[in-house]
C-alpha cells in the first residue's frame, strides 16, 4: 500500500501537466487568433508611426 501512496502524487501531477499542455495547445489559434493578430499589427504600426497606442 505504501507504493500506491508514493506513486499517487507524481501521477496526479503528470495528469495535471498533460491537461495544462492540452489546454494551452487548444487555446492557440481559433476565432480569437485573428483579433489578437490585428491588435498586435495595429500596435506595431502605431509604434512605427510614432502615434500613441490605444490598449483596447
Amino acid at each position: 500500500m505504501d507504493y500506491i501512496a508514493a506513486l499517487f502524487p507524481p501521477t496526479v501531477m503528470a495528469v495535471a501537466f498533460a491537461a495544462l499542455i492540452v489546454t494551452i495547445v487548444r487555446s492557440q489559434g481559433g476565432a480569437n487568433k485573428y483579433k489578437e493578430d490585428a491588435a498586435v499589427d495595429a500596435a506595431i504600426a502605431a509604434r512605427e508611426s510614432g502615434k500613441p497606442v490605444d490598449p483596447s
